[in-house]
């Protein structure tokens, strides 16, 4: 997969008036590389709809596109692949299904599931949540920075830290070990979608100068 710094998901609750494709294009035109759509509420076929719309959006940018969840709805969609949490179909059953040029993510909240992860064949994985956050219902405890330092002292596929990061946080999770970042909230609830990704990257590069 193409190496990515800053991970956008979608959030539509946290921008009630302004639409899905007009935030996440801004969310690309600030720097965002990767581009999820998460999703709980809507039925598969509005799924599908919104996954086509952001398939078309991310491939004229030239920009990485996962589906969250959702393993049909990625190959229905052409999507660059799927994330997948700890509780979904398990890494190799995924992989007979979507092939093998395409991207396999995975939540991750302990050592041992990066790990495992790791061992089966993940393109990359999620570190978190570092931080409390309100994004997801079913969300687990935080599982702060340290865990970052254990991912980052011994796991070689690409991680992504997640979870309550927000402008004002940054800075701790990428002393950390972090060298790419995912929000939620703290970019499509922004009121400059544009700028705050513009704002995360220029965390990470200085981060990257320290």
């Amino acid at each position: 997969m193409k190496d990515f710094r800053l991970y956008a998901i979608t959030g539509e609750q946290f921008h009630p008036g302004r639409g899905m494709i007009e935030v996440m294009e801004q969310a690309i035109l600030g720097g965002a590389d990767i581009v999820q759509l998460r999703d709980k509420k809507s039925d598969k076929p509005e799924l599908l709809r919104k996954a086509k719309e952001l398939r078309e959006l991310t491939r004229r940018h030239g920009v990485t596109f996962i589906v969250n969840d959702h393993l049909d709805v990625a190959i229905e969609s052409d999507a660059d692949g799927v994330h997948l949490g700890q509780g979904d179909l398990p890494i190799e059953e995924a992989r007979k299904r979507i092939g093998a040029g395409k991207i396999i993510g995975i939540s991750t909240h302990a050592i041992e599931e990066a790990r495992l992860a790791e061992r089966q064949g993940a393109d990359y994985i999620g570190v978190g949540p570092i931080f409390p956050t309100k994004t997801k219902e079913d969300v687990v405890a935080p599982v702060t920075v340290s865990y970052i330092r254990e991912v980052a002292s011994e796991i070689r596929i690409p991680f992504v830290a997640i979870g309550g990061i927000k402008l004002s946080n940054a800075d701790q999770v990428i002393a950390a070990g972090a060298t790419r970042i995912c929000a939620v909230s703290e970019i499509v609830g922004s009121a400059d979608v544009k700028g705050t990704c513009e704002a995360f990257l220029a965390k990470l590069r200085n981060g990257r100068q320290a």
